[in-house]
């Protein structure tokens, strides 16, 4: 394939409840991970573990509009259609995923990962994450997933004062205040 070429894109779309402001990638075999690690640099709204991925939402807690794309090779960002963007690196032990509600809830299983087994990047776009702007034009989270070998996190777009809340919070706990 020549990088000319459009990128193969499955996306699978659904309403997920959340609860705690959080969802879950989880990998098959996999438990939802510890994040205990801050990513450096911090990306406020993501973190991975190996195997699972904590999701951070902008309700407290309710169904929430998630669309996934899964593709064979990076299909690009949406700067224009959300307000913060973000991508993280990701391990995947078996190439089978699925988006998962908090505290065991639902399990939403997630088109086959192209490449099987191994490393992949995650962009994460939100869009209506301030409760403000949500009455206004709705929230909506958009997942892209694709293999990529590891790279540091990204902070591609950053407009929220949420996403701000999110991102400082974790500096600071990686600094080591609370």
């Amino acid at each position: 394939m020549t990088r000319d070429e459009t990128p193969v894109v499955q996306i699978k779309q659904m309403d997920v409840e959340v609860d705690y402001s959080q969802a879950y990638l989880v990998d098959e075999g996999c438990d939802v991970g510890g994040f205990d690690d801050v990513p450096s640099p911090p990306v406020g709204i993501i973190r991975v573990e190996k195997g699972s991925a904590l999701l951070i939402v902008g309700p407290q807690w309710g169904p929430v509009e998630f669309t996934v794309a899964v593709a064979d090779r990076d299909p690009g960002a949406d700067l224009d259609g959300y307000e913060d963007v973000v991508e993280i690196s990701y391990e995947s032990p078996s190439g089978r995923l699925s988006l998962q509600e908090w505290g065991g809830g639902r399990t939403h299983p997630l088109p086959p990962l192209p490449a099987g087994p191994g490393p992949y990047r995650l962009r994460y776009h939100i869009r209506g994450m301030d409760e403000e702007i949500a009455v206004e034009i709705g929230d909506h989270y958009f997942l892209q997933i694709w293999p990529e070998p590891p790279r540091d996190p990204t902070v591609l777009k950053s407009t929220s004062s949420s996403f701000q809340y999110w991102l400082n919070s974790e500096g600071s706990r990686q600094a080591g205040v609370e």
